[in-house]
């Protein structure tokens, strides 16, 4: 292997981590801004009402799961519901409005989609809490006994 791809090779944990990081915080934002109106609100400055179907539980599922995945807590399954919920929100709201999301406005929410699923398959890579708690665990564990 040549020095730059075992760099790379080493970097990738960081690398997969700050990306985490960063994909869980516009996520929160995208929720935060839906819920109290902050960072511009969701449609000018608006929150939407508290219990309306499907915007209200999205903006709850983007605010929590973009929170999880930000600290790398729960990291998979909170992923695999941001996915989920971006895959319905891409094709509920922007696929009838055409056939690719440059045409119907969707490219956020199927980077989005695209984004948690990969995170849903790699992990949290490193920088996340799962690595304090999962390290605390194995820890305690006591040496099994042939």
């Amino acid at each position: 292997m040549n020095p730059l791809t075992n760099r790379l090779q080493q970097a990738q944990p960081y690398a997969l981590g700050l990306f985490r990081i960063v994909i869980g915080l516009l996520f929160a934002c995208h929720g935060a801004a839906s819920l109290f109106g902050v960072l511009g609100g969701a449609a000018g400055g608006a929150t939407v009402p508290a219990g309306t179907w499907p915007g209200w539980y999205a903006a709850v599922i983007q605010l929590a799961a973009g929170a999880l995945v930000l600290v790398g807590l729960g990291t998979r399954t909170a992923a695999f519901l941001a996915s989920g919920s971006m895959a319905y929100a891409y094709f509920s709201v922007h696929q009838p409005e055409g056939l690719f999301p440059l045409q119907n406005s969707g490219e956020s929410s199927a980077l989005f989609c695209w984004a948690f699923l990969l995170l849903v398959f790699t992990g949290p890579g490193a920088l996340a809490l799962e690595q304090v708690f999962g390290g605390a665990r194995e820890e305690r564990r006591e040496p099994v006994a042939a």
